[in-house]
């Protein structure tokens, strides 16, 4: 059956750009009529899938690069930019992503962008032709195209969803940044120390026993720790893998999953953060849906879906059964002390107001610059404490190995 391509018009004077499949135009306004909306265009699209049953019309096959890995964040951003840029110049859909297509290097988006052209071409929508490959193109991806298409904004909501995935990449960077230092140095302090205990620690065990000297405790102490590791240093390697298992083992359980990431919220110097990162990529995620005009139930879905946090998301998910029942946004939120008193008003305001996107947006800037602030600030307190951990150890282990030697000193010299 033909597919007639329309613009018309809703009651309400907004613009709306679809599809509809009729036998003959005349039906196809029909429909569109039916729909409460008045076209001002009606054009018919023929169905590559059509063309190509035709005998000597073959369907284009694209050669496709054999690739190893997924779909990069930061390369499905530059894409979802350059694809705004070329519909906002103009460009049809199907010949902005066969450009598109033809620029990039072998990757597996470029195979996934080649066969969204495929089924655009066929006709499909592309948020249709998106949804068919969900490792690329995500529910709320989906989503805000589809919204998008519908509102005849698609290059004003791809440059959003550009903007969008650039600040959550580069807020989830920041806490990442915050975790690599730390790691980092206790990794190498690790080391370190085993090299100590493994090579420089028992050459000074056999100098005591060979003078028969009495040790303190604090060598006994250490004494003890390098022979239970000299002799258990299995346990020393696997115990990292077990307490990962464990973890694993842990949030793969629903009361697990809320437990640690309830925990995630209350640890010492970083739940601060990443509480504060959590909620600004909840804010950002439902205030760029809504100014993309995606419904507020399914916006909150699909925030519920991508927040990362199960604590966060039982919140969420709470908030959209009120607001099912006509309840405010606010109200809900604020009773599930997830979010701050200041978090809960904006949200208030912005409710109140008729401006809520724009007030979850701020609210993302500013817990943006407010994780940003911690991390920095986070970084520089990690490295005093540190090195005074460091220092404590190194210390203790000096110290316990010189204090034998100091009597054996002062012995000879009595």
């Amino acid at each position: 059956m033909p597919v007639y391509e329309y613009e018309a018009m809703n009651a309400e004077g907004k613009a709306i750009v679809d599809q509809v499949e009729a036998r003959s135009q005349d039906e196809a306004i029909t429909k569109i009529r039916q729909l409460n909306l008045f076209p001002t265009r009606v054009t018919e699209r023929k169905a590559v899938a059509e063309v190509a049953g035709r005998p000597g019309v073959p369907r284009r096959m694209r050669k496709k690069a054999f690739v190893i890995g997924g779909v990069g964040s930061k390369q499905l951003s530059t894409f979802t930019r350059q694809l705004s840029t070329l519909t906002d110049a103009g460009i049809p859909v199907v010949q902005a992503l066969n450009i598109l297509e033809h620029q990039m290097r072998p990757s597996a988006l470029k195979n996934v962008v080649g066969s969204v052209a495929d089924e655009v071409e066929g006709g499909a929508s592309l948020s249709e032709a998106m949804a068919k490959f969900p490792k690329a193109f995500d529910d709320l991806y989906c989503n805000m195209v589809k919204a998008g298409e519908t509102g005849g904004m698609l290059d004003i909501v791809l440059q959003r969803l550009a903007d969008f995935r650039e600040k959550a990449a580069r807020l989830k960077r920041k806490v990442v940044g915050a975790l690599i230092y730390p790691v980092a140095v206790l990794t190498i302090a690790s080391l370190i120390i085993a090299g100590l205990i493994r090579y420089i620690i028992p050459s000074f065990i056999k100098m005591f026993e060979e003078l028969d000297v009495a040790l303190p405790a604090p060598t006994r102490l250490l004494l003890a720790i390098t022979d239970f590791f000299t002799s258990y240093w299995y346990v020393a390697l696997a115990a990292p893998f077990a307490l990962f298992v464990l973890f694993k083992v842990i949030v793969s359980t629903q009361i697990g999953r809320v437990a640690m990431d309830w925990l995630k919220f209350h640890v010492p110097l970083f739940g601060n953060i990443m509480s504060k990162a959590a909620i600004a990529r909840f804010t950002r995620t439902f205030g760029t849906l809504i100014a993309s005009g995606v419904p507020i139930l399914e916006a909150l879905n699909i925030s519920r879906d991508t927040a990362g946090n199960k604590v966060l998301a039982n919140a969420i998910q709470n908030v959209h059964d009120s607001v099912r029942e006509g309840d405010p946004i606010a109200a809900p939120l604020g009773q599930s002390h997830v979010c701050d008193d200041m978090v809960v008003n904006m949200i208030d305001v912005g409710e109140e107001t008729g401006n809520l996107d724009a007030m979850l947006l701020k609210i993302a800037d500013t817990y943006d610059m407010e994780v940003d602030i911690a991390v920095e600030g986070l970084t520089r307190l990690m490295e005093p404490i540190l090195v005074v951990m460091l220092g404590v150890i190194v210390g203790f282990i000096v110290i316990s190995l010189f204090l034998p030697l100091i009597s054996i000193m002062n012995s000879l010299a009595g």
